[in-house]
């Protein structure tokens, strides 16, 4: 007796089980409109739709970089025709859609850190007019990108009855790019702005020197790029970064300069060679700890000498040249990765060493010259978190004023966060245990004998010291306020991915960073979990699948997260079995 009402009880339990999944996927299957990143509000109740007139418009103020993005999403409405994997079931209202209005309230305010992105987007049904209102044109670029998502097919259709309220959890949401490791030309650095602008994304973080190469030419100091950079054929011009630079503004995208120091300037020396410690060594001397090291990888070797004035009087010239070059207001110092090894290599600083100094007080020697010089010229200053948090090598927090400095955070995942705004800094959290977009891919020493090892050995993180591979659903869950009291969430500006490229360059530059750069950008704009606080990522990857592929239609060589069967089949690819 008791068998049969346990069997019966599971059985209903299947069927009950069967008919909300069966209830779920029919309801998947009705697609709905996909906008990444998901905005803070969107009503769409009717699922209405209407045909962009052939005579489509935008209205909006004059100002050279609204109106250049307005003509840029113009062209994009009308020509785009994005066919969606699976089609919007809507219902056809008239008349088309004549005009898009664009109405800002505050049409001059720069593009700076904290600035206002929101925006009020309302495309009513039975009308022939939208409107997008925003207190900022960096705001109303914003819309423009909501704007465009919501067109497809061919003719275009819009999706009407619609009204979206929209503004970004954090004001920092940002990409970091190093050109030095790897070169990337113009273009290449333009594709990738125009796609952070697509996914809402404001900072283009370019890592542009580094001890392997000195790419940028500084007008004061041309032998640095000349005899510093790969060659003439892979530096970046004053025409170039202006290029770049004016290319960021016309779609809502700051360009932050990082000129590394005093560590990772090996290439300085090829200039330079008085002021640059151990430069030109091999990395990792024979018969010596890895404490004793001159680098942490191949080409790494080279620091600034803070004990030599003359130090001082080419790295003004290059921050100063930096500074006109870039009207960031923000000016990325680096400060990273002291190697003890690379300054015990001068003289001089072992001179200082045996009269009781030591390798901090060096470092603070130098950020207390170099910090407030950056100050003077109206900047403040970003520093990774080594500067203060390094276990061997870092400075007093007196060194450091908060006002006006900013630390980035990469090791440690939210304790070092934690380390940071306790102190009382600001934050920009680049966690490398979700954010480095390089890692898993192994190493690039010639000779390593960790690949060498008997059959059916553990192969560990594949010899990747941040390994293993960072999935989108890896970034897209991360909570960068984790751990954190409301005061001290304040004081976390936002995040970066970070791309390092000793295995990446031109020919892979998309597909490492799309479309997982854009699960960091949806979680930094509109959060990662939906209203009830559920994490949202199961949901998720139908829009962002769907947004991969017309990401690739724009010609952004984003990587697939799924076999074309899965979008196709909405619900299909998911699991009803917990993975414990």
């Amino acid at each position: 007796m008791g068998t049969k009402k346990t069997s019966d009880r599971l059985n209903s339990a299947i069927i009950f089980v069967t008919v909300i999944c069966q209830v779920w996927l029919s309801l998947a299957k009705l697609s709905g409109i996909n906008v990444w990143p998901q905005p803070r509000l969107m009503s769409w109740p009717q699922r209405q739709a209407t045909l962009i007139s052939p005579n489509f418009i935008i209205t909006s103020p004059e100002h050279p970089y609204l109106s250049s993005s307005v003509n840029r999403y113009l062209n994009l409405i009308k020509n785009e025709q994005y066919q969606p994997q699976v089609t919007p079931s809507v219902n056809i209202t008239t008349p088309p859609l004549l005009t898009l209005s664009i109405s800002v309230e505050n049409l001059f305010t720069p593009l700076h850190h904290g600035v206002d992105e929101s925006y009020t987007l309302t495309i009513p049904a039975n009308l022939s007019m939208a409107n997008l209102t925003a207190q900022t044109v960096w705001g109303a670029m914003r819309g423009l990108e909501t704007f465009s998502q919501l067109v497809w097919g061919k003719p275009s259709l819009v999706a009407v009855g619609l009204y979206v309220w929209d503004s970004p959890l954090f004001p920092h949401r940002g990409l970091m790019l190093d050109t030095s490791r790897n070169y990337y030309g113009v273009d290449d650095i333009l594709r990738t702005i125009a796609a952070m602008s697509g996914n809402k994304m404001n900072v283009f973080h370019w890592h542009i020197t580094d001890s392997h190469s000195f790419p940028l030419v500084i007008p004061s100091e041309p032998d640095l790029a000349a005899m510093g950079s790969y060659g003439p054929q892979m530096q970046y011009s004053p025409d170039d970064v202006k290029n770049i630079v004016q290319f960021g503004l016309a779609h809502g995208v700051r360009v932050l300069p990082e000129i590394d120091s005093p560590g990772h300037t090996g290439s300085w020396a090829e200039a330079y060679p008085e002021i640059v410690t151990c430069a030109n060594m091999f990395w990792w001397p024979a018969q010596t700890e890895w404490a004793d090291r001159l680098a942490s990888e191949p080409g790494g070797t080279g620091h600034l000498n803070p004990l030599n004035p003359k130090t001082y009087q080419v790295l003004k010239n290059v921050i100063t040249d930096v500074v006109n070059l870039f009207p960031e207001p923000f000016y990325h110092a680096g400060a990273d990765e002291i190697i003890p090894g690379c300054w015990k290599a001068s003289p001089t600083i072992q001179s200082f060493l045996s009269k009781g100094g030591s390798l901090s007080q060096v470092l603070e020697k130098f950020v207390n010259i170099t910090l407030p010089f950056i100050v003077s010229l109206n900047r403040t200053v970003v520093y990774w978190e080594d500067v203060l948090l390094d276990d061997l090598v870092k400075v007093d927090s007196s060194f450091l004023p908060p006002e006006h400095t900013i630390l980035q955070t990469w090791n440690n995942g939210p304790n070092n966060t934690k380390r940071i705004v306790k102190a009382g800094y600001r934050a920009i959290v680049s966690s490398s245990e979700f954010y480095y977009l390089d890692c898993g891919h192994g190493v690039f020493l010639g000779n390593d004998s960790q690949y060498d090892q008997p059959a059916g050995s553990s192969t560990g993180n594949g010899g990747s010291w941040c390994g293993p591979f960072k999935t989108w659903q890896t970034i897209y869950n991360y909570d960068i306020t984790y751990g954190l009291s409301e005061e001290e969430a304040e004081l976390v500006v936002g995040g970066e991915v970070a791309l390092w490229s000793e295995q990446a360059d031109p020919t892979v530059v998309d597909a490492r960073l799309w479309p997982r750069t854009s699960a960091m950008a949806e979680a930094l704009w509109s959060g990662n979990r939906d209203k009830t606080g559920k994490k949202r990522y199961s949901e998720a990857i139908d829009r962002l699948n769907e947004w991969r592929y017309r990401m690739v239609s724009r010609g952004i060589g984003a990587e697939p997260i799924q076999p074309l069967w899965c979008i196709r089949n909405p619900g299909m690819c998911n699991t009803l079995h917990p993975f414990v």
